[in-house]
């Protein structure tokens, strides 16, 4: 995964249909934040996003995108890129894919209040692991 050096911030989506989960992270300390969960479809995701996307002024954008255990695609999967896309085309930002395998159980394992955020967050905090 090629990441500019100049990516330093960075707001993470969980996507899901109903909900969409958010974390906040940058390069420099490989953590992750939650923030409050987008419970919006449509243009409304959009519309807070974008909201979002003023407040934190991230320099890119990272997306969890969902695979069945042996690695293969299902619906979710394209839904998910489809979003990224969308993300990329509305905002004018880097969006990195990220494999999210597994993020919304270890979310739940860790007795997360908010498991579309804290999914979120383990989703940045891999992509962040990655990083040179």
């Amino acid at each position: 995964m090629d990441v500019p050096d100049a990516c330093q911030t960075f707001l993470a989506f969980d996507f899901g249909l109903k909900r969409t989960g958010v974390a906040s992270g940058n390069r420099l300390t490989r953590t992750a934040t939650p923030q409050a969960t987008i419970a919006a479809e449509g243009d409304a995701r959009f519309e807070q996003i974008a909201r979002r996307l003023k407040e934190w002024q991230p320099d890119a954008l990272v997306v969890g995108v969902p695979f069945h255990p042996d690695g293969a695609a299902h619906d979710n999967t394209q839904r998910a890129r489809r979003f990224a896309r969308q993300l990329r085309g509305r905002f004018a930002l880097p969006v990195f894919e990220v494999d999210e395998r597994y993020s919304t159980t270890e979310a739940h394992s860790l007795g997360a209040r908010d498991a579309d955020a804290a999914s979120a967050c383990i989703i940045l905090e891999q992509f962040l692991r990655q990083l040179p």
